[in-house]
């Protein structure tokens, strides 16, 4: 069977998942996988209608993106919001 690590799990996601693991009697991997499960099946009952529409309406702004910035303190301010992680070369 297949296993996976979560890295850098914020300390009060933790503490929810605990709580949350407790109070259903299960272990903290057979909690995260049930709730894994439950964000997938909502995920696949999500009408194909709502993601055509919803794509549809990305590719209507791609493109549109009017900033009074300029690229170089856009580009900052998107690298200055990111949580830390793998290096990205915009």
């Amino acid at each position: 069977m297949a296993s996976i690590t979560l890295k850098n799990v914020p300390p009060e996601l933790m503490e929810r998942l605990r709580t949350a693991a407790k109070s259903e009697r299960r272990s903290l991997t057979q909690q995260a996988l049930h709730l894994i499960e439950g964000g997938l099946s909502a995920a696949d009952m999500r009408p194909a209608a709502e993601v055509r529409a919803q794509l549809s309406r990305w590719r209507e702004l791609a493109g549109r993106w009017v900033s009074s910035e300029s690229f170089e303190e856009e580009i900052a301010g998107i690298q200055s919001a990111r949580t830390a992680g793998r290096v990205v070369d915009l």
